[in-house]
């Protein structure tokens, strides 16, 4: 009765020593050192037997990230070199190769240009349509407005504005641009003032004067003609509005940029 008593204490013994020698887990810490296993039986060195052993510093290290610009560089460099070889050597792999790599610049592409789009929907301040429509309805009414605001200001021009129209009697578009100017003037009530550079009349202003140095006060250079000043009364300065054959509306279009809005407002 002892003799089985002392072999099932000793299997008991035996079972106790190898489920110490098991290594336990403490829920959410890892594992736990098993004095047992790892110093008293020295059966070898594992993670957790050495839960504190301080890890190469070269293994912590995370690698720097490589810059965007370098990144989108190499991309180019590489659908370049894919390319060239695909064309220097025409085999089915290479052209395959670089058919892949461009399909997939062409998708990161898309990409962008997709998520370009719906930024700009979702940020009213990046939408350079809400300046300048570009689909059919806002364009047209957009236009609208900018028609009326022209015609606003050409009604407004004469109180503040005077027109010199400098010309000659043997130019050509002179005489096709003649009728535009004394179209304005009449519809608009502008005040011109033709200035001949030749000495030669004019059908539509017959009140004339002879050029005797206006071309250069006005700030013109060439003696191209025709040509169209505008002269601010109040501050005494002139604006050249621009030389050659205008229509009417491109007329009233760069005398209304001039005059009401600031330079990059309209791009």
């Amino acid at each position: 009765m002892r003799k089985t008593l002392h072999g099932v204490t000793a299997v008991a013994l035996i079972i106790s020593q190898a489920a110490a020698a098991i290594p336990t887990f403490a829920e959410d810490t890892g594992p736990v050192r098993d004095v047992f296993y790892c110093e008293q039986r020295k059966l070898g060195s594992w993670f957790y037997c050495d839960p504190d052993k301080e890890k190469d510093p070269t293994l912590l290290e995370t690698p720097s990230a490589v810059p965007a610009v370098k990144q989108l560089a190499a991309i180019g460099e590489e659908l370049d070199e894919l390319k060239a070889r695909a064309i220097l050597n025409p085999t089915t792999e290479n052209l395959a190769a670089y058919m892949h790599y461009q399909r997939a610049q062409l998708d990161r592409a898309s990409t962008f240009a997709d998520v370009w789009g719906r930024t700009v929907w979702q940020n009213p301040e990046l939408d350079y349509t809400f300046e300048r429509p570009i689909n059919s309805l806002g364009k047209r009414t957009w236009m609208e407005d900018r028609k009326a605001a022209k015609a606003s200001t050409m009604a407004q021009l004469s109180q503040r504005y005077g027109v010199f129209y400098f010309y000659s009697s043997a130019c050509s578009a002179c005489r096709v641009f003649g009728p535009i100017v004394r179209s304005l003037s009449d519809q608009y009530g502008l005040e011109v003032l033709a200035v001949s550079m030749d000495g030669g009349p004019n059908d539509q202003f017959p009140h004339y004067v002879v050029d005797t140095g206006q071309y250069r006060k006005m700030g013109l250079t060439g003696d191209q003609v025709p040509a169209l000043v505008l002269f601010d009364t109040q501050t005494k300065r002139p604006i050249p509005i621009g030389y050659g054959l205008m229509a009417a509306d491109e007329v009233m279009d760069r005398i209304f940029t001039l005059t009401q809005t600031e330079p990059g407002s309209d791009y």
